[in-house]
């Protein structure tokens, strides 16, 4: 039997089936085989593929998409950056009000000196700006999705101008070829989560649910709450419809690989492929899906405003109400930074940690919790973002062609 035969008849088993066997036979080796150095590399080498070809993805994508994108779609993407703007707000605001009204602590260790220096508004905001026109190829090597979208909408533009049939075509193979390479790595997934998981169980082992299980739940519950509640609310308004029947069919298929993937941008294959099986508008889709992988990050800010309040807690602080406000503006902001990758929102908690004056140790120590509860925090945190992305993109697409028809029977 050859290697493609091999391939068939892995692919041929449900993808989400071969990734529930695969986290079984992980937890299950962890608990009676620990430290097997091979199989923890097996998730290292699972995300870092994912890493290495994901920024790919995204420009080429976005470039792909823009170079060939026909007029009229202006309302749609006003519409739709209004929705993952909007959510990732009131998202920040679902896990203020959690974190006050059933406050978690944990065990940190307090370092001696004074307090911490750290950025505030102003600098995080001039972080970004500068970052977003920083080098693209260090951008494709750094995982910096604001760079790598500004310069793929700023080259596909110029391309739309300039560029001639021939050379949109191979741009669009190009496109296809990482699209297809992605879902090959996508397919391996259960090997990846195997090691994954074996990593986590057979270094923290189950205590980890324990120690850090009443954070884990503040974090779920925030999640929650926004994937069944608020985001349904927020479509509902804009689509004038019931929006649950489209949400089961997100959740159904790409928040599951999300869930399992961690990675927004990996999972842009999928999120195309629904959105093309809903029959949205796939030049419009092509390039919001891509702009919600790296600007609509629900699940982040939740994760950045709940970890930070976790910090301040944990700290004794007595964090003033108003001062929630702009610290709700802050997350939003700094998940917009966030990568698009396993684990990118917790590198930007230290920024919001500084805005209270928490030592910068403290939040390194919380982004190291995160890491640890990160089998089911990133997991969670992945499947709102990534489901959001076609959540919202429907919604958007579904309420403009509805009017653009009425529209059009109106005499």
């Amino acid at each position: 039997m050859g290697l493609r035969d091999l391939y068939e008849r892995w692919t041929s088993v449900n993808l989400v089936i071969r990734i529930v066997a695969g986290l079984a036979i992980g937890a299950v080796l962890a608990l009676t085989l620990p430290g097997i150095p091979f199989l923890s590399t097996l998730g290292s080498m699972f995300v870092g593929a994912l890493k290495a070809i994901a920024p790919i993805l995204v420009m080429l994508l976005v470039m792909s998409s823009l170079s060939k994108q026909v007029s009229g779609h202006g309302r749609r993407f006003r519409m739709v950056l209004m929705l993952y703007v909007g959510s990732t707000i009131v998202a920040t605001v679902v896990a203020t009000v959690f974190s006050y009204a059933f406050p978690v602590t944990v065990d940190l260790d307090i370092p001696p000196g004074g307090e911490y220096d750290g950025e505030g508004i102003a600098e995080l905001i001039s972080g970004l700006l500068i970052g977003m026109v920083s080098n693209p190829v260090t951008a494709l090597i750094e995982g910096n999705y604001l760079c790598i979208l500004f310069w793929a909408v700023l080259i596909g533009m110029v391309m739309r101008t300039v560029a001639n049939e021939a050379t949109v075509r191979v741009m669009t193979n190009v496109s296809d070829i990482v699209v297809k390479a992605v879902v090959v790595i996508i397919e391996f997934a259960p090997i990846g989560i195997l090691g994954l998981v074996y990593e986590t169980v057979s270094t923290n082992g189950l205590e980890v649910f324990a120690d850090y299980g009443m954070l884990i739940v503040l974090l779920v519950a925030c999640m929650a709450v926004v994937m069944f509640v608020t985001n349904p609310v927020i479509s509902a308004l804009a689509m004038r419809r019931n929006p649950y029947p489209l949400l089961y069919e997100c959740l159904r298929t790409s928040a599951v690989t999300a869930f399992f993937t961690r990675s927004s941008a990996a999972n842009i294959p999928v999120n195309l492929d629904l959105c093309r099986r809903l029959g949205l508008n796939m030049d419009f889709c092509s390039v919001s899906i891509p702009l919600g992988a790296t600007i609509n990050m629900n699940g982040a800010a939740i994760t950045i405003t709940v970890m930070t309040l976790c910090a301040a807690f944990s700290l004794g602080m007595d964090v003033p109400i108003l001062m929630a406000a702009p610290l709700c503006i802050i997350a939003a902001v700094a998940a917009c930074g966030a990568s698009g990758v396993a684990g990118g929102s917790l590198l930007l908690i230290p920024m919001a940690c500084s805005f209270l004056g928490i030592d910068g140790d403290v939040a390194m120590q919380m982004v190291a919790i995160g890491f640890i509860i990160g089998v089911i925090q990133d997991s969670m945190e992945t499947a709102l973002n990534s489901s959001a992305d076609v959540f919202f993109s429907a919604t958007t697409d579904i309420r403009v062609t509805a009017d653009e028809a009425d529209r059009r029977r109106r005499p």
